[in-house]
């Protein structure tokens, strides 16, 4: 597949305006969609473009566009340049950039994330909504300068982060969790077959019988007189 020419818009409006090429001949050498190349020629896209010529800048030879322009069906193919340019070297993926709009959002998500996956590293947070480590401990602290209004808000749904990226972001936080092991002599589960005996039925409710009071012994008159009489006289000798 061969790459596109500097400066495509650019180029694809003067092929537009200076030669019969159909949209799909400039659209493919251009690397744009065909319908895009019809909104330049509309001046609906790329209002305002200065044209540049391909020709005269070496992407494209004289007798290549002469032959796209006799045959419809012929795509062109971008002349070879004589200086080798070197690759650029892709940098390290920076942070992730959130939208003016959007950054006014970010202390709501990272209360969110902290409240509902405190698994997450701070480096995760980072990554996921596009903040700093110090805005991080300043909402955990509640230091933040706007921590009396602030609310957990989903980050998914402010737009912050992809469902995808969260979910990747909390699964790998759980593989690092390391897992606890159960102490020596701590609870465990009990076998099924114990577990699983059915209970005793309970035993029917008798209700106990009335209790009866015990029969009072029947007072004898006599007696009491004649233990009283008793009494009397060893009171009557010592008086003597």
């Amino acid at each position: 597949m061969q790459q596109a020419p500097l400066m495509p818009k650019a180029t694809a409006v003067w092929l537009v305006e200076n030669t019969s090429l159909s949209f799909e001949q400039i659209a493919d050498f251009c690397k744009l969609h065909p319908l895009e190349v019809k909104g330049i020629a509309d001046g609906e896209v790329a209002a305002g473009i200065k044209g540049f010529d391909p020709v005269s800048n070496g992407q494209l030879t004289r007798e290549e566009l002469d032959k796209a322009q006799a045959d419809p069906d012929y795509r062109l193919k971008i002349a070879q340049s004589k200086v080798k340019l070197p690759e650029v070297k892709r940098t390290k993926k920076g942070p992730r950039y959130t939208p003016v709009s959007r950054r006014q959002d970010r202390p709501n998500a990272i209360l969110w994330l902290l409240r509902n996956h405190p698994e997450l590293k701070d480096a995760q947070i980072m990554r996921l909504v596009g903040t700093t480590k110090t805005t991080i401990q300043q909402v955990r602290d509640r230091t933040h300068w706007n921590s009396s209004t602030l609310s957990p808000l989903d980050p998914v749904t402010l737009g912050l982060a992809s469902q995808i990226d969260l979910d990747f972001e909390v699964q790998r936080a759980a593989k690092d969790k390391p897992q606890v092991q159960p102490a020596a002599g701590g609870q465990t589960l009990l076998p099924a077959e114990v577990s699983t005996v059915p209970e005793p039925a309970p035993e029917p409710f008798v209700p106990a019988e009335p209790r009866r009071p015990e029969k009072e012994e029947k007072i004898d008159a006599d007696s009491v007189f004649a233990k009283l009489k008793q009494l009397k006289r060893p009171a009557e000798e010592d008086a003597e």
